[in-house]
């Protein structure tokens, strides 16, 4: 079932585990993650962007949803942009995530808090982000710089009504040059303070133990798009797909990806939680949002 992004990481964030956000880039990947989440009765958020048509990603995504009864949910990631998050909301996702973290705080507060007031209007969940996660390939300086405060955190949480926050602890997106050192007393303290679903960035390379080690510390959603990827290449050249074999192909992608996103459910801990969030919405995330370009 597709759903509201809020109904997910509020029950993740109240059971203290965290729920995988992976990458949407076609047919097979979204069915191949949903059908892990079938299988290990996980709740699942996909990752999007306004690069390709929205629309028709949003649509595969909710109607593959719509035909399972796990909660599965969408998010526009990294929009910069008001019109990019307007598209997002226009085209369909159940999420978006406002991402003003390079701009000093009140000019943050603002852009976030004017895209939370459209956003929840629509029954449509919104993530931003506080402090300023940089990229794995120059981790020397963006791992250690623009580490959220808790109670800056605290306080824009208070300002905007965003659903969930993503915070830098120490992490980078993609993948690292260096080693992550994810600073774990930070986030105890963002928890402490804030008592809100927190969201984890740059989850690719950062390692096992860490990421259940954040969920337990308020990490409600973790993004993890460089190590789906990676990894499903990675099990193609260790495929068969010589001569006639090559026909395979899709099954063999649709196979290695259902095996990576299974792990991951047991990594962020969301194995056997998926009836855990469909209290908070009976109906697909899509239904009052009058841009829904799904419905006839």
């Amino acid at each position: 079932m597709f759903v509201p992004m809020k109904d997910i990481v509020d029950a993740a964030y109240a059971g203290k585990y965290g729920v995988p956000a992976v990458p949407s880039n076609d047919e097979v990947q979204i069915r191949a993650a949903i059908q892990a989440a079938v299988e290990s009765r996980s709740p699942l958020i996909f990752l999007t962007n306004n690069r390709k048509d929205p629309h028709f990603t949003h649509y595969m995504i909710k109607r593959f949803a719509d035909e399972v009864d796990v909660p599965v949910a969408s998010c526009l990631d990294h929009s910069r942009t008001f019109e990019d998050c307007v598209l997002g909301v226009a085209s369909g996702c159940s999420a978006i995530m406002a991402d003003r973290s390079t701009l000093p705080y009140e000019e943050n507060v603002a852009d976030v808090l004017r895209l939370a007031q459209i956003a929840h209007a629509v029954g449509v969940s919104i993530e931003a982000e506080l402090g300023h996660v940089g990229q794995g390939d120059n981790y020397a300086v963006d791992g250690v710089s623009a580490l959220t405060d808790p109670e800056e955190a605290k306080r824009f949480i208070a300002d905007t009504g965003v659903d969930c926050l993503a915070v830098a602890v120490g992490t980078a997106h993609g993948a690292y040059v260096g080693t992550p050192k994810i600073d774990f007393e930070r986030l105890k303290e963002i928890d402490a303070a804030c008592q809100h679903p927190l969201v984890l960035h740059g989850g690719s390379g950062s390692g096992e133990d860490n990421i259940h080690r954040c969920c337990e510390l308020g990490v409600a959603k973790v993004n993890v798009v460089n190590d789906v990827m990676r990894l499903t290449l990675e099990g193609l050249k260790n495929t068969d797909l010589s001569g006639n074999k090559a026909y395979g192909l899709y099954a063999a992608i649709n196979d290695i990806t259902v095996n990576i996103v299974k792990h991951l459910f047991e990594v962020t801990g969301s194995v056997g939680k998926a009836a855990s969030c469909c209290c908070g919405s009976k109906a697909s995330a899509s239904e009052g949002n009058p841009f829904d370009s799904t419905k006839e």
